[in-house]
Order: C-alpha cells, then structure tokens, then sequence
C-alpha cells in the first residue's frame, strides 16, 4: 500500500506507557494525501513518518453509521451462492489467498461442479442468475463466469467498500438471533470449594466457565451461573480475576431428593459397610447401558455413595433449571411446563472431576423424573507447568503474574510502582489478563503447558495477555491526543462518508483488509458462543482459543479507519 501520510512529531516515544497523574505527551496526528503533502504542524513542532499499523484500536465510537445498511454476511452470501445452483450440498467457497483474490473472491470449483451438473458445464441460465444475485446480507456481485478453476465471482468491491465503511458498527459486533436458542445452566463444581485448594486446571475450568457466560449473553443467551459461590475468600479471589460470579444467598431445600433416594439405595442387607455421613449406595449401571457407553460414560460407572452434600449438589441444579435467571438479558421466561426441555445443562469440569461429574448426571437422572435431557460436559485438560511443581496453586499463580508484572514496570519506569495507589489497579488487570490470556488461547480440551519465566509476559512478544494490554493503552492514548487536538483544531475533522470515493481504493492490500479481516468477523464473533446444542454424546467443546483472535480482531477499527482515510486522501 502507498503512504498515507500519516506523520507524528519529533521526539515522541510510542513504546512508554502513559504515567497516572502526568500530563500527556501525546502528539498530533497529522493526514496528508498520498502525494504526501501533509497538512502543517504549528511552526514549533517538528514532524517525522510512524509506521501506520500503530496507530489502530478502539475507534468504532468515532466512525460514521449514517450510511448503515443490512450487513452483509460471509455467511449470507454463500448461502445465496449455494441455492443458486439448485439443490444438492454446498460447492462454493470463500478465497483468501490475495493471487486468487485478485481474479476472483469466491469459487465453485470444476470438479464439484462435475458432481453437480454431469459433465461440469453450468447452464447459462445459472450462470445469469447467480451474476444478478441479491438478497439480505447477499454482498453486490460484479461478474460470474466460467474458468478453468471452475465458475468464478468477483464482488462489486467499491460497493462492498461502501457498505461495510457505511456501517460500521454493525461489524464490530456478532448478531443476535431472533431464537437464541435454550437457556443455559453453566456449571462449574471447581467453585464449591475454597481458593487455596484450587489447582490449575480447576481455575482454567472456571475461566472457562466466565468467558462462555460472558460470550452466551452477549450473543442473546439466556444464562444461569451455577454454584452460587459460599466461600468469601473465593468470592474475593473471584474479584481478583475479574471474573463475576453469582454469590449464595440460602441453600436450597433437598427434602424431595432425599426421599427419591431413600426410595432408590441398595437394599440395607446389602449395603455392606457403609462410610461414615453416607446415606446409602444407588447403583447406576442400569443407567449406563441404557444412555449407551458410546455417548461417553465411563465403563467403570456402577455405584454412587449418597450423600447430603452430593443431594444439596442436585438441589441447587434442580433449582436453578425450574427458575430462569433473573438478570436474563432479553427477559426470557420458560413456560411452567417446560423447563427441563427449555434448558441445556453444561458441566465446565477439570480432567480430574469428569469421573465424579458424570456419576452426579447419572444419580439426577436416577433421582428426578425432571431433569434436564440435555446435560453436556466441557471437559478441560490437563494443566502442566514447565519447571515447577504440580502443587502450585491458582492464588499462588495469580501471585506469581502479579510480582511479575510489578517487576517489569519497576524495570520499564526505573522506579518501583507496587506500593503506588495510581498504579494498583493496573498491575492487577495487566496480570489477570497475562492469567486469562494464557488459559483460553489454547483449546480447552487440550492440554496447556505455561511457562512461569518472567520472560512470558513481556510487552515485546505477541503471545501474552500483557503484550495485548500494553498496545491497547498505546492506542488509546493516541486516540485520546488525536481527539483533543482536533477540538483545538490541530487536525482536519473526520470527513463524512458519502464525501468519499470508494471506487479509487484499488490496492490489493485494502481489499485483503476488508475481505478476510472485516467482513468475516462477526461470524468469528458468533463462533466464540457457539455451543452443539444437539449434537449426540456426552461431551461438547468451546471455542476459547478464538479469545485471541478477538482481541487482536479489535484492530478492525484500525483497518476501517485505514481505508476510510487512504480513500478520502487518494482524492
């Protein structure tokens, strides 16, 4: 891509963090057209160029919406591609690579259209109908025509420009469906108990657990947080990690259950020698055979004790799918009769807990004629630490991210800063979201090695939640100086959308922005809330690892604000 002319003054330093309390140094930025005559500094101030890509983030509150339309959908068009062709599977696919990109932006390949049609040769009537496709979320479509490679689209990008420029905001969140589908009880046993006994694959469980909340209700999905956490210094550490859970009030009544499972234990004859505060044993195999071994019960499931911790367990369960929840962003209220149907219950679970987890699904099914059909398991793995003991608790990795954090700014600043009220809360959300970051960028069924080394929340790589937040306050401070020195009117003001002439962003570098980075993200969006709701077995898998594509997604306000401007300074 040309220069834009972006130009920064002399004697700024990007890479120093903003100090709480001190006057900002934050420069002007100035824009100038391609030919590279900027618009003038003050005569005091001198000028020199900044790398572009620096200057991104945290700008959609400032784009235009005027011109916002129906979005248009990745997803949306290829569907209208697909029905185009008439029935059968779909055969059209996305490009992304930028040679193919620059002769076409989707392809039906030959050999799918050999399976469709015969002998490959699409009937021109097709052919005419797919190059005049419209429809909601359908992007404009310049030409269609066959190809070696098969039948080749190419979108009306300046329309396409126009569109996604005109209505921004629109892509920088994921939608909500009209049907958001059922409630969902999140429940994640790891925060029954006290802190100082959490490990880490528990804390990566309870993460977990908070990024699906998080994700569900922003996609529109009514959630309830089970347990309701008792322990105050859990609910402190909670607070700690920013991670906002539901705290108890009363314990719920388990009088119903306990008489269900009187009904049900062994025979007193032959329960043997029962341990000490169990009420008896209730045999599950029947219950294993009958949900079938191959949706993912353990084989080695026969017995459960009884006991009235494990009954106060299923009554808090119980409860909370007979109760929707009350912060409930759309206020969504399951009908009377129909709460175990209306309802999906998600255990967020350790490796270690899976065992017990499933005993406790099947001696609910055992005990309460209405409990919910659809109980799934995310099964988080093993967390493994390079160089240290397996005993390592979470408070003491929290202390650990912590210390290390306080570390490198002492060294960043020259100055230790720990004690300094200012910076107290940002070396706390630097370090969870160090923790964070390292927990959900990898899938959570797989398993996570961490490396505790100081070296693993430097600002200078790209894999750390430290690196994420450092340039996301570079950013912002750069934004912050831009807007107040336009009110001084040291800069042009933004131009109004419809002043641009989006036909003269031709660079192959502006289209690859829109098409594989903008276009594309609410569905990635959409895809970090995506849970298989219907999907046969016990087991289900989250899409956490797309945390890192979120943030670093943000950017699309960095690319929008790219393209506007190299469009408004090529005229």
């Amino acid at each position: 891509m040309e220069p834009t002319g972006l130009m920064l003054p002399g004697g700024f330093n990007p890479d120093r963090d903003p100090v709480p309390g001190e006057a900002s140094t934050t420069p002007p930025i100035v824009w100038g057209p391609r030919d590279h005559r900027q618009i003038p500094f003050p005569a005091n101030r001198s000028s020199r160029k900044s790398d572009l890509p620096t200057f991104c983030f945290r700008f959609r509150s400032r784009l235009p919406v005027a011109m916002a339309t129906s979005r248009l959908g990745v997803g949306e068009t290829l569907g209208a591609l697909n029905a185009a062709l008439g029935p059968g599977g779909p055969v059209w696919l996305k490009e992304t690579r930028a040679r193919h990109l620059r002769a076409r932006d989707f392809l039906a390949p030959r050999r799918a259209l050999q399976a469709r049609f015969g002998d490959g040769q699409v009937p021109e009537r097709v052919v005419h109908a797919v190059a005049g496709l419209q429809g909601p979320g359908v992007a404009p479509v310049l030409r269609c025509a066959p190809t070696p490679a098969g039948l080749a689209l190419q979108l009306q990008r300046s329309a396409v420009f126009e569109r996604v420029l005109g209505a921004v905001a629109a892509y920088a969140a994921p939608a909500v469906s009209a049907s958001p589908g059922p409630r969902v009880i999140l429940h994640c046993p790891a925060l029954r108990g006290a802190p100082c006994a959490l490990r880490l694959s528990q804390l990566r469980a309870v993460l977990v657990a908070d990024h699906l909340s998080r994700a569900l209700h922003t996609h529109g999905v009514s959630v309830r947080l089970v347990p309701a956490v008792r322990d105050p210094h859990m609910l402190t550490f909670l607070q700690q990690l920013r991670v906002d859970w539901s705290a108890a009030s009363e314990r719920a009544a388990t009088e119903a259950l306990r008489s269900s499972a009187f009904a049900k234990l062994t025979p007193a004859n032959d329960r043997g020698a029962l341990p000490l505060g169990v009420l008896g044993r209730v045999c599950l195999k029947e219950l294993v055979e009958e949900r079938g071994r191959t949706a993912g019960y353990d084989p080695n499931l026969d017995n459960c004790l009884v006991t009235e911790d494990l009954l106060s367990v299923l009554a808090e369960l119980q409860e909370a799918v007979q109760h929707s929840p009350e912060d409930s962003s759309l206020g969504l209220a399951a009908a009377p009769d129909a709460h175990a149907d209306s309802c999906m219950v998600v255990h967020v679970v350790s490796c270690e807990e899976e065992f017990q987890q499933q005993k406790l699904d099947l001696l609910w099914w055992k005990l309460d004629d209405q409990a919910p059909l659809r109980q799934k398991h995310l099964v988080c793995g093993p967390v493994k630490v390079a160089g240290a003991p397996d005993t390592l608790t979470a408070p003491e990795y929290y202390e650990l991210r912590h210390a290390q954090v306080c570390k490198a700014s002492a060294l960043k600043h020259g100055r230790d800063l720990a004690q300094d009220p200012a910076w107290t809360e940002t070396f706390g959300v630097l370090a969870v979201a160090s923790i964070k970051f390292e927990m959900l960028s990898t899938a959570p069924q797989s398993q996570l090695l961490l490396a505790l080394a100081d070296s693993s929340i430097s600002t200078k790589g790209t894999k750390s939640g430290t690196f994420v937040m450092y340039n996301c306050a570079r950013l912002a401070t750069l934004f912050e100086g831009y807007k107040r020195n336009m009110e001084q009117g040291l800069y042009p003001t933004f131009p109004a959308v419809n002043s641009l002439d989006f036909s003269l962003l031709q660079d192959e570098g502006e289209w690859l922005l829109l098409f594989n980075s903008v276009l594309p993200f609410p569905d990635l969006l959409s895809q970090t809330a995506a849970l298989a709701c219907t999907a046969p077995g016990l087991h289900i898998t989250a899409r956490t690892e797309m945390v890192r594509q979120r943030r670093l997604g943000q950017a699309l306000h960095t690319l929008l604000f790219i393209l506007i401007w190299g469009t408004r300074a090529k005229r």
